[in-house]
C-alpha cells in the first residue's frame, strides 16, 4: 500500500484540494481529502507538495517521436511519451508502409507490449489503409490508392486483430463498407474512423451501423464537394461537427497551425469538451519546413514541404489548447484522458482518476510541467 498526499486531484469535472489517494499495487484504492482519508504512521507515502495530479495521458494517435517511428524502436519510443505523462498510446500505422512492412510493423508493436518497457502500449490506431489519396501527408507514397479487395487486406486485419483499437477509412472509396465489416468481424469492438476523407455527410452515415465513433484530426487532411459554384460544400468536419455521437480529434500545435485557435474554439463550443479527444499525431518526419514555419519547433513536414503530423507530447498539447481556447485544466484533461479511453472502451480501466482503475497519474506543477509520471501504481 502507497499513499500520495497535499494534491491537487484533477477529477473528471472538478479539482480536489489537499487530496490524498490509496493505491494498492497497480490500482487506485480510495480517493479523497487529508480528513476523510487517514494516513498510517510508517505507511510509504508520496508528498505531492501541491501539485496537480491527473489521470496519465491517452495519446490514441501517434505515429513516432524524440526522431524514432513507432514500429522501428516500440519500447524506446513508448518511453519517450511516458516521460512526457503518456501511460497509455496507440502507436499508429500509415498508409506508406507496403503490406509486408505493415505486417512486419504490427508484430514487433505486437511483441514490445508484452515485452519489459512495452507496458503503456494498449494496440494500434490504423490510419488507413484506406483512406482517400488526394488527402494527407506523403501522399506520393499511398501504397494502397488501388482496388480494395479482401485479398489485399486480410491478412493485415487478421494480423492486427482486437489491437486494432481504430480503423480510419475514407467513407467515398468504393469497396470500402467491405473492409469495415470485416475489420469488424474480427474485432467487434473496433471504433471506425473518418480519416484523409471528402466524404459527404449520407457517406459518412452509411457506417454508423459498423461502429462510427470520431474524426481522425479534425480539419486537417479532409476536403469537400460543393453542389454550386462559390458555395461551401458539406463535407468530414461538417458531419462531425453535426453528428453528437462523433468525437473529433484535434491536434493544438503552439502556433495553432493544424488548427487556427479560432476554430478550435468553435470546435468545443459546437462539440463540447465531453466529445474532443486531443492527439499529438506525433511524427518523426524529415522534411525541410518552409521558410514561413523554419521557427516552429513542434511541426514536421514531408519531403514535399506538407504538413506531417507535429512533435508535440500530450503534456504540450495540453498546454496549448488551454492557451489557445480558454478551457479549464479539468476540460483539457477530459480531452487527453477520459475521452480518448471512452472512444475505445477502455475507460473502466483507465482516464480518469477513480477507485479500480489503474494508478496511471501524471504530476504537474502551476505550469503544467511535468513533475513525476506513474505507470501501474511505480513512479518511473
Amino acid at each position: 500500500m502507497i499513499y500520495i498526499k497535499n494534491a491537487k486531484a484533477v477529477l473528471e469535472d472538478s479539482i480536489l484540494d489537499n487530496a490524498v489517494l490509496q493505491i494498492k499495487d497497480d490500482r487506485i484504492v480510495k480517493v479523497g481529502t487529508e480528513e476523510s482519508i487517514p494516513i498510517p504512521s510508517g505507511t510509504p507515502c508520496i508528498d505531492a507538495e501541491g501539485a496537480y495530479i491527473g489521470p496519465g495521458f491517452v495519446d490514441i494517435h501517434v505515429h513516432g517521436g524524440n526522431g524514432t517511428m513507432f514500429f522501428e524502436a516500440p519500447t524506446r519510443t513508448a518511453k519517450h511519451f511516458l516521460m512526457h505523462g503518456e501511460t497509455t498510446v496507440l502507436p499508429t500505422l500509415y498508409y506508406d508502409l507496403p503490406k509486408a512492412e505493415f505486417l512486419e510493423a504490427i508484430a514487433r508493436i505486437q511483441s514490445a507490449m508484452k515485452s519489459p518497457g512495452g507496458e503503456s502500449i494498449a494496440g494500434f490506431y490504423m490510419e488507413g489503409p484506406y483512406m482517400n489519396p488526394k488527402y494527407g501527408a506523403c501522399a506520393d507514397k499511398n501504397c494502397w490508392s488501388g482496388e480494395i479487395r479482401l485479398q489485399d487486406y486480410h491478412e493485415l486485419v487478421d494480423r492486427a486483430g482486437s489491437d486494432a483499437k481504430v480503423w480510419a477509412v475514407a467513407p467515398e472509396r468504393e469497396g470500402i463498407e467491405d473492409f469495415v465489416k470485416y475489420a469488424k468481424e474480427v474485432y467487434p469492438d473496433a471504433a471506425i474512423s473518418v480519416g484523409h476523407s471528402e466524404a459527404n455527410p449520407d457517406q459518412i452515415a452509411a457506417l454508423k451501423p459498423y461502429g462510427l465513433a470520431l474524426q481522425t484530426h479534425c480539419m486537417n487532411a479532409t476536403g469537400q464537394n460543393s453542389d454550386w459554384l462559390g458555395t461551401r460544400g458539406c463535407g468530414p468536419d461538417e458531419a462531425c461537427l453535426l453528428d453528437d455521437d462523433m468525437y473529433a480529434e484535434i491536434i493544438s500545435d503552439s502556433m495553432g497551425i493544424h488548427i487556427n485557435p479560432h476554430l478550435q474554439k468553435l470546435i468545443l463550443k459546437v462539440k463540447g469538451t465531453d466529445k474532443v479527444i486531443l492527439i499529438t499525431d506525433s511524427f518523426a518526419g524529415d522534411g525541410e519546413p518552409p521558410e514561413n514555419l523554419s521557427h516552429v519547433t513542434d511541426l514536421t513536414f514531408d519531403s514535399n514541404g506538407n504538413l506531417c503530423g507535429s512533435r508535440l507530447t500530450m503534456d504540450a498539447a495540453v498546454r496549448n489548447v488551454m492557451k489557445h481556447t480558454d478551457c479549464s485544466i479539468v476540460q483539457a484533461f477530459r480531452m487527453a484522458s477520459y475521452n480518448p479511453a471512452r472512444a475505445i472502451g477502455m475507460d473502466k480501466e483507465i482516464g480518469s482518476i477513480s477507485p479500480g482503475k489503474k494508478a496511471n497519474l501524471v504530476f504537474l506543477d502551476s505550469d503544467l510541467q511535468i513533475k513525476k509520471v506513474m505507470l501501474n501504481g511505480i513512479v518511473q
